[in-house]
């Protein structure tokens, strides 16, 4: 029997529909997941893993409605460590669930409709009232907005019946104190909730994969001997990489001289011209403002724009949608744009600077094709 026919037929009729057979991460993490057990799935981008994470939630989801037992409240935690990340998955999970709902009706199950909704540093106050007054059954944040959501009364009354929290990119987190905050907030919702929600991580590969295991499950579920009480898939696989290192034609110095830099805009604009998509990484806002503006002296306004977290949420929004459409050339962006994000068919990717980190590094050359 295949892992598919676990699923509710509903759920699976979808699913056969869209995709022709489970991806490896698929294969290997739902069994886990349907046993209860925590789960850290390692896989590159594009290899299902966001899917395999939440079909088996939706399938819960949906097995409660037909039983008449869903009831308004938040049973999944969806955890994500960008603002941008959050918004696409709010997109692409709303679309098939909106088709798991054509299906049921066709087969004449009558279920009710299960909700989703984002709560980050950009959700107007009208929106979190919403959430408060309707709240939704799969919750999409990030660490700090579930840091406030549970510290606040009101709003920690609706998570108390939380089953799953998703964590992604949990390689971006275990590195610095964000991901330490998020442990504690973990934690915390633990506490308030019945019984502890099973957590699900979804990881780029990460090396030692032990180590991200212990930080999804937390100290409490770690043995004596450093073993973590969690089931790891590992999906990770070697990738080939065209990559290139350059440096301006003058002797480098502590500090680039205006010459260098102007040799480095240069360099990229003809880098950009030859390819239909190029996505500039950089270290700060300033320097993407900065970057973005020389560009466009030399290739034109509306062919080059950039991304970071002070902009405006529409605003990055449309650039990003602007970006999927082969309308730019050319973004330039911080951090605010690296992780998981699905912005389609990127040519080439530009790293100005050091990343810092090597995981980084890769995180960010992966978004190229």
């Amino acid at each position: 029997m295949s892992i598919v026919d676990s699923f509710h037929p509903v759920v699976r009729a979808w699913f056969t529909r869209r995709f022709d057979a489970p991806t490896d991460a698929q294969t290997d993490g739902w069994p886990h997941i349907f046993a209860g057990r925590d789960t850290l799935i390692s896989a590159p981008t594009g290899s299902g893993k966001t899917l395999a994470a939440f079909l088996v939630a939706i399938d819960r989801l949906v097995r409660k409605a037909e039983a008449g037992e869903l009831e308004d409240g938040v049973e999944v935690v969806y955890v994500s460590p960008l603002k941008a990340l959050s918004n696409d998955i709010q997109r692409n999970l709303d679309e098939p669930l909106e088709e798991i709902n054509e299906i049921a009706r066709e087969m004449d199950y009558d279920l009710p409709e299960i909700r989703t909704a984002l709560r980050t540093g950009d959700t107007t106050q009208k929106e979190r009232q919403q959430i408060l007054k309707t709240p939704p059954h799969i919750l999409i944040t990030t660490p700090e907005s579930l840091y406030l959501m549970i510290t606040a009364e009101r709003s920690r009354a609706i998570l108390c019946n939380v089953k799953t929290v998703i964590v992604d990119e949990v390689h971006a987190l275990i590195r610095d104190k964000r991901g330490s905050h998020l442990a504690l907030t973990l934690a915390r919702l633990d506490h308030i909730c019945d019984k502890r929600p099973g957590r699900i991580g979804l990881s780029a590969t990460v090396k030692p994969i032990e180590y991200a295991a212990q930080f999804l499950v937390g100290a409490g579920h770690v043995s004596g001997d450093g073993k973590a009480d969690c089931a790891i898939v590992d999906s990770g696989h070697q990738r080939d990489l065209d990559i290139s290192i350059e440096v301006p034609p003058t002797d480098l110095e502590a500090v680039a001289s205006g010459e260098q830099w102007a040799d480095i805009y240069d360099r990229l604009t003809e880098l950009v011209e030859t390819h239909r998509t190029t996505i500039v990484f950089v270290n700060t806002r300033r320097l993407a403002e900065r970057v973005a503006f020389k560009l466009a002296e030399r290739i034109g306004e509306e062919h080059v724009g950039a991304h970071h977290g002070s902009l405006s949420k529409e605003r990055r929004h449309r650039m990003e949608q602007r970006l999927k459409a082969g309308e730019m050339k050319a973004l330039v962006a911080t951090a605010s744009l690296e992780l998981g994000i699905d912005i389609g068919s990127i040519d080439l990717v530009c790293q100005l600077e050091s990343p810092r980190s090597i995981t980084t590094f890769l995180q960010r050359v992966g978004r190229s094709g």
